[in-house]
Parts: C-alpha cells; structure tokens; sequence
C-alpha cells in the first residue's frame, strides 16, 4: 500500500472518531441530562444577582442610626422582551412613556443580553401591584435591593450617603456593576468594603410567561450573598440631636470629643439637612435643591471650614512659650488697654498681668509679647518662627486629623516659605506677622482641629486621633475594635497647670459664668471673638470638662455670634451639662430656649 492511500485510511478514521464524539455528546446532552430538556420545552434561564443587605449603623449606646428598608428595582433583558402593553405597564410604574421607551432604548444599547435597570427603588405598593402582573411583560423582571433609613434623621454629614457607581468607580473595582450602589460620602463611603457585603447570583428557570419555575439545576450554581458589617460608631445620638437642636437657624460646627480615647461623642455642621432626603427616587432632585441653597448645607464645617481660632489660640501660644522657657508662671506684661501697641487690647484691667489672668482677660498685649518672646529666644526670627511652628504641627494643626470623612482640609499654619515669597528673606519678623499672636491673620484651623486642641490640652500633653467609629462586626465574626495612635505633643505635663487654671478662670470669674457656670461642675474653656470683615463677627468657645479626669472636649463655632461669650460659650456649656448629666438645669433652661430659638442666619447681628 502507497503512502497515499495510507494518509487517505488515517484521515478517514480521524473523521470517524471525531463524528462518533459529537454523537456521544449529543447523546448525553440529549438523552441522559434532564437539565437541557428543560429547553426543550421553552424554558429560559435567568440569572440574578443577589444583593445583600448594608451593614447597619449604631450609636455608642447601642441605639440604630441607620437601617435598610426592601426597595425593589424593575430590570429588563433586551433579548427577551416580546410584544407588551407599554401604556400599562407605564401606570403601574407612574412614569410617562417616552421615559420608558429612552430607557429600553439605553438597555439595549447596553447589551441585549445582559439585564438592566428600567426603574429604580419602587415602592412595596407598586411591587405588589407589578408583582402580581409581571407575566405580561417578557424580558421584565424585578430585583430586590435596599434602602437607608435613619431612625434620627440626624448626623446626615458624618453618615454620609450612597449613590449609584459612575464609571470610574466600575473601572477601579471590578467588583461592581451598571446600577450597582456605593458608599459617597461620610461613613459610608469611608467604611463601603465594610457595609457593602458581598453579592450572590442565583440562577432560575423562567417559562414564557415570565414565571419562575424554579432553581436550575437545584441551585448547585448558585452563590449566596454575605451580608455587610455592622459599625458601631463612637457619637451620642441623643447628644447629635440636642447639638443639631441648639445649632438651628445657625450657621458653624460643634465638635465634642472624648479626651481619653478620641472618640467623637457629637459632630455638627448647620445648617444640617435630613438624611433620608438623598435616598430614593427623589434624590436627585433633593440633592440638587440642597446643592443650590445658598445656606450650603452639604458644605461640611466642622472639616471644610477653615477659620481664624480667634483668642482661643492664646491657649497655644502660653503653652509654647511656657514649654520654649521664654516666659514663666510668674512673668508679667503691662497692658494700656485700647491705647497698647502694637496690637491693642479691647479693655482695661488690672496690670501688668501674668499668663493665667491674661487667659481669664484675653489680654492681646501679654499674648503679643509671649509670642515675641518665642523669636527673641533664637538667633534669627526664621529659626525662632520655625520652632514655634514646629509645636502647632505636634498638636495637629496644619495636616487632616482623620480619613473617615470626605473633603477634610488641612487648615493653614503657613511655612517659612510662604513668608519668603511674601516679604522676602530676612525681611520679616515677630513684628510683620503679630496677627498669629492673637489667632488671626494667615492662621487657619478647622472646628475639628480645635475640639481635638482641647482634648490634648484636657489630658496634658497629648491626643488620640479623633475618629467616628469604634467597631465593625458581624453576627459571624467576633467583634473588631479599631485601634488608633497616640499623638505626644512633647510639652511637659506641668505647663498645662497654669494653663487650664486660666481657662476655668475664664468660665468662672468674667461675665462669660452668668450663662456658662453650671452648678456642679467645672467647666474649663476659652472664648473667642473673630474679626469679620462681611458682617457680625464670630463665635467661638473651646472648652473641657471635668477639670479632673476629663470626659468631654469641645469646639463651638457660631458665624455672625458677636463675641465668644454671646453665643458659642453657652451653646458649649449646654451640650457638656447634658452629657454629663443626661439633663439641663431648672434655672438654665431660659438659656437654652434663648440659644436653641435664636436666628443668626442673617450676618448682621445687634451686638
């Protein structure tokens, strides 16, 4: 036999193995796998994905901040859709019918085979009355998913909120999909990987009537979702409440931390908006609304807003100057009232003055020269600004506190270099930037930055990165406690002394006591009145309390307040009085309606 006819044999059983093979397979698909006979009979298979449950949201007693409530999307697979009554199918969802028929069309444009999302979040009204027609309509399907709801209607900055994904969100995590949702902004958004879980798929056998009839292949293909996890934050939600109460018709921030652990016990930024406005089918247009308001209730204060500290920044600059050695518990400055120089003092008082008095007065003359004093101390004002500079940065200022929540801005403490570009080398000194001396000027500092100033003031020295979260834990796993850094700020434990017994001096012996003095305890706090160049000027008061062992820290912030003590002073003193005590004073509750009714929105305020 030639060579031909061998290659010619070969190829012929080649041929006939292969045809025996595919009759084999066809065989086994055909005869022996019930599955694809279900095919046969004009069933379709569906897949779905299953979305699990955010993980919830709780206060630090325990108390639910935010929970889901069943939401359900409409969906539909272009391949599928038959001929369908568009005009009822339209007054089941209250939606005109163009809308539906530009969203058909998006469906397809995006795949004719993978599902899309027609209408999101329908009601439980709505999915029942579509539920019980959904045959009508081939290709549609209904897909159950989740809502906020927030018990409070509290704390919408820290919370946060969630939105759909854009792309770049698809491309950086391939974990998501068209219509998915994703953690924005707040906690939500700091903690998503937490709160999000992880999605299953089922797959269904639907016939032609669009009804299941059941699991394919008995579910053995299917992936069950894994639930999100929980978070216990580190707020009060009461505490939140009666701050957002207080703060109404205000513009500003309240801050109030726990010194010993950084936990944030309350953070407001007024005005404020309800949470469950930026959920659902109405979202869009909420956000819009809040976004136009010219009252910007989306702009974060407490850590967007960068402000002149004002005299609580003389606490500061007494425990750098204490710590540097260039002035002493006992040293003195004289004072001439409105008549000093070169920064003059808004009153007269007893002098010269000592460094707690000059707490107690907000005396600019002694701040002025303690802060001098730090210059003089070194052979160049440079070196001298430098190391002044260099303790702000120990304390936290100039740099973000935390990466919890969006937009957080660093504040400015301005470098050696900033001075340069401005005056040139060697042409400024002490002198040329006597603002700072008196938290003016180029200094900025965010209301969080000056509640976490008081905490590391509260424990001497020292200050744990301030954060809103305590926990993320699950029903499955064991609970898991963040841990977070010790901030040492390098002063020496003994300057504080002299220091908070200027600040209770502040509460306790100036007219600021007729509406910050509680009865039981001590308050130790300093207030500040910042220039304002577009109206009123502004409020603020730091402040810890007790004076021993410390349980809260606070910042108050009021634009257009008039002075420290009008407005920030009480509205601080109110918040640590009910936290302490879980209630106000009979005598002090004229305070409190006066601080929770007054309307300062208007930026001229009488003084």
């Amino acid at each position: 036999m030639d060579s031909f006819s061998k290659r010619k044999y070969l190829l012929g059983g080649i041929f006939v193995l292969v045809a025996l093979l595919f009759i084999v397979k066809l065989f086994r698909l055909q005869v022996l796998d019930s599955s694809y006979k279900q095919y046969a009979t004009k069933n379709v298979l569906r897949r779905e994905v299953s979305y699990p449950a955010r993980g919830l949201m709780y206060d630090r007693n325990g108390e639910l901040m935010v929970y889901n409530r069943a939401a359900y999307d409409l969906l539909v697979t272009p391949r599928e859709v038959g001929t369908f009554d568009t005009l009822s199918l339209c007054n089941i969802l209250e939606i005109e019918k163009t809308a539906l028929i530009e969203e058909l069309k998006k469906a397809r444009n995006y795949s004719r085979y993978k599902p899309s999302v027609i209408v999101k979040q329908l009601s439980q009204e709505t999915y029942a009355v579509l539920q019980e027609r959904l045959y009508k309509y081939p290709g549609f399907f209904v897909q159950t998913r989740t809502l906020r709801e927030y018990p409070f209607k509290t704390a919408a900055h820290v919370l946060g909120y969630v939105s759909e994904v854009g792309a770049s969100d698809i491309k950086r995590d391939s974990y998501y999909s068209r219509g998915d949702y994703i953690g924005s902004t707040g906690l939500e958004g700091a903690y998503e990987k937490d709160l999000r879980g992880s999605k299953g798929v089922n797959f269904f056998l639907v016939d032609v009537h669009n009804r299941k009839k059941g699991a394919y292949r008995e579910g053995r293909n299917d992936s069950v979702a894994v639930l999100g996890k929980n978070i216990t934050t580190t707020l009060d939600a009461n505490l939140q409440s009666y701050c957002e109460y207080l703060m109404q018709n205000k513009k500003g921030s309240i801050v109030a931390i726990e010194p010993s652990t950084g936990e944030v016990l309350a953070f407001v930024s007024a005005p404020t908006y309800d949470p469950s406005l930026l959920v659902g089918r109405q979202r869009g247009s909420n956000y819009s609304k809040l976004e136009g308001d010219s009252l910007k209730p989306l702009f974060n204060r407490a850590i967007m807003g960068a402000y002149p500290p004002g005299s609580t920044f003389k606490l500061m600059n007494a425990i750098i100057a204490l710590d540097e050695g260039t002035i002493t518990t006992d040293t003195k400055f004289s004072c001439n009232g409105p008549a000093s120089s070169p920064i003059k003092c808004t009153h007269n008082h007893v002098t010269p003055i000592s460094v707690r008095n000059a707490i107690r007065e907000s005396c600019n003359p002694f701040f002025w020269n303690t802060f001098n004093s730090i210059f003089r101390k070194y052979p160049t004002s440079v070196e001298g600004f430098n190391a002044w500079r260099n303790h702000l940065l120990d304390f936290g200022f100039g740099q973000k506190l935390s990466n919890e929540l969006t937009g957080e801005v660093s504040g400015n403490v301005p470098n050696e270099s900033y001075y340069n570009h401005y005056y040139g080398e060697r042409r400024w000194n002490a002198l040329t930037i006597r603002s700072m001396a008196i938290g003016q000027g180029e200094l900025l500092l965010t209301p969080f930055q000056m509640a976490n100033m008081a905490a590391a003031i509260a424990n001497r020295g020292y200050y744990i990165a301030p954060h809103l979260v305590r926990s993320v834990w699950s029903a499955s796993e064991n609970e898991q406690i963040l841990e977070f850094e010790r901030n040492e700020s390098g002063i020496s434990k003994d300057v504080f002394d002299v220091v908070i017994d200027g600040m209770q001096a502040v509460v306790e012996e100036t007219n600021t006591r007729y509406r910050t003095v509680l009865d039981t305890i001590t308050i130790c706090g300093k207030t500040g009145t910042i220039q304002n160049y577009q109206g009123s000027d502004h409020s603020a008061f730091v402040a810890f309390s007790p004076k021993v062992n410390p349980q809260i820290a606070i910042s108050v912030y009021v634009e257009h307040g008039v002075w420290g003590a009008r407005y920030a002073a009480p509205i601080a003193s109110l918040v640590i009085e009910k936290y302490l005590t879980g209630q106000i004073a009979k005598r002090r509750l004229p305070i409190e309606n006066e601080m929770a009714n007054a309307n300062l929105l208007n930026p001229i305020q009488p003084k």
